[in-house]
């Protein structure tokens, strides 16, 4: 079926970098946006722009019904959730089914089988891909013993978590009754599910993802990323391809990946998340992510690849338009993502008004944004400004390339974390490549900030 109309379920840049794939397809894009901004960019960049609530995100962004009732009323083929919000909600995409709009992603049956945590990590090992020792836990008893077969220390993560929430490390055994008690509460309040399983912690580990595409009967990999400069799991930096893997290691992540995919047969876009044990050189399957990432961006650079024009063309029934040998990897590509905080303050969330945006620009230089010189950020939503992101014949250039960008970038009226950018940018351990995930915070403790 051709999508002649979409409705764009999401903010931000992310709904910015929507609205123009559907330009330049000659697709209508309309928009959903809360009370907070229903005046901001997207809004204004979009063919129209429907309001669907208040600023307060369960009372929009993440109201399946208002969602949809927006999208009858633009009388929109299609919805495209974006990431975040209701991008991997099955509640979405059975009401989309239910009303003949067409869900921009995966099925139902594949949102269920990746959403829960456990169900993942099952089909995981039904696919042959190795996981981190670990299970599901319902007592103190139970995690005790667990712990005490897969090894100290431990991750408690609860089933319904995501994007670095509902994760707790345990290193004293003495700790776990009490962190258990409070994480199956914290779970249980956030994602109305108290479940929670154990995994080993990996000390040194890396943070390394593969990105497939598949049309439900054939599943292909658009190379790798590395995510591991993250502050209490969120990403700051992203850049693909993952640096100083062993090319076996490599091979191996993209081929499970794929298998995965396959097992699944998987349709859309996806993210297979693995955990690489530096000191045991070996990796594990974390999870999928059914939906698009927010660091997309860097596997388009290297692939010329537009995904939002895959994925759209994935929903409207067509097969791959690539077989797997005929995707080209072709240099190297990072990116910043620039938040509205202070780095040197707790990374508090720094809302206001911005009266001076200029970003940089030039060959090898993107910039996805929604924010202008006087954008309001409210206070209600994720902190992320624009993301930077740069690709070069290899990562040193890159690097080089970056450092100028950042220092083209002037966002003023708010306080912005650029400079924290550009302070890991110039660091021995990062310019090397293949910091773990334990690198930002030994970087944290090592500044006076």
């Amino acid at each position: 079926m051709k999508i002649r109309r979409i409705l764009v379920a999401n903010r931000g840049e992310i709904a910015v970098r929507i609205i123009r794939t559907c330009r330049s397809l000659g697709i209508g894009a309309v928009l959903a946006a809360s009370e907070a901004d229903i005046d901001a960019v997207p809004a204004r960049l979009a063919d129209h722009a429907i309001r669907i609530g208040p600023a307060k995100s369960t009372e929009s962004y993440l109201n399946v019904n208002a969602v949809i009732e927006a999208a009858k009323a633009a009388k929109a083929d299609a919805i495209h959730p974006g990431y975040g919000f209701l991008s991997e909600n099955v509640r979405l995409a059975r009401a989309c089914s239910e009303r003949d709009i067409i869900f921009i992603g995966p099925t139902e049956a594949q949102l269920e089988a990746v959403g829960d945590k456990l169900r993942a990590r099952r089909h995981a090992i039904e696919a042959g891909l190795p996981v981190v020792p670990g299970g599901p836990v319902s007592s103190s008893t139970e995690a005790e013993a667990l712990a005490e077969k897969i090894g100290w220390p431990i991750l408690v993560k609860a089933v319904g978590g995501g994007g670095g929430r509902g994760m707790k490390l345990v290193a004293d055994p003495k700790r776990l009754p009490q962190t258990l008690e409070l994480a199956m509460a914290e779970a249980e309040a956030a994602f109305a599910d108290s479940r929670v399983y154990l995994e080993r912690f990996v000390a040194s580990g890396r943070h390394v993802e593969v990105q497939i595409i598949g049309d439900g009967d054939n599943v292909i990999h658009l190379g790798d990323r590395d995510c591991s400069v993250q502050r209490r799991y969120q990403k700051l930096i992203e850049e693909a391809p993952a640096p100083g893997l062993p090319t076996k290691v490599t091979a191996a992540m993209r081929d499970a990946a794929v298998a995965f995919g396959r097992h699944l047969k998987y349709r859309s876009l996806g993210t297979v998340e693995f955990l690489y044990d530096r000191n045991r050189e070996e990796f594990y399957f974390l999870e999928t992510n059914a939906r698009i990432q927010v660091e997309h961006p860097v596997t388009e650079a290297i692939t010329g690849l537009d995904l939002v024009a895959e994925q759209i063309a994935i929903a409207e029934g067509h097969k791959l338009r690539l077989r797997q040998d005929e995707v080209k990897f072709n240099g190297h590509a990072i990116e910043c993502r620039l938040n509205a905080e202070d780095w040197t303050r707790d990374f508090r969330p720094m809302p206001g008004i911005v009266c001076t945006a200029v970003f940089p620009a030039g060959p090898g230089v993107r910039v996805d944004t929604h924010i202008e010189s006087g954008s309001r950020v409210p206070p209600f939503y994720d902190s992320l400004l624009a993301k930077i992101i740069v690709h070069d014949v290899d990562r040193s250039a890159v690097i080089d390339r970056l450092k100028l960008a950042l220092a083209n970038c002037d966002v003023r009226g708010v306080v912005t974390n650029r400079d924290m950018h550009v302070a890991v940018l110039t660091q021995p351990d990062f310019v090397r490549g293949g910091a773990d995930t334990a690198y930002f915070r030994q970087f944290l403790e090592g500044r006076e900030v």
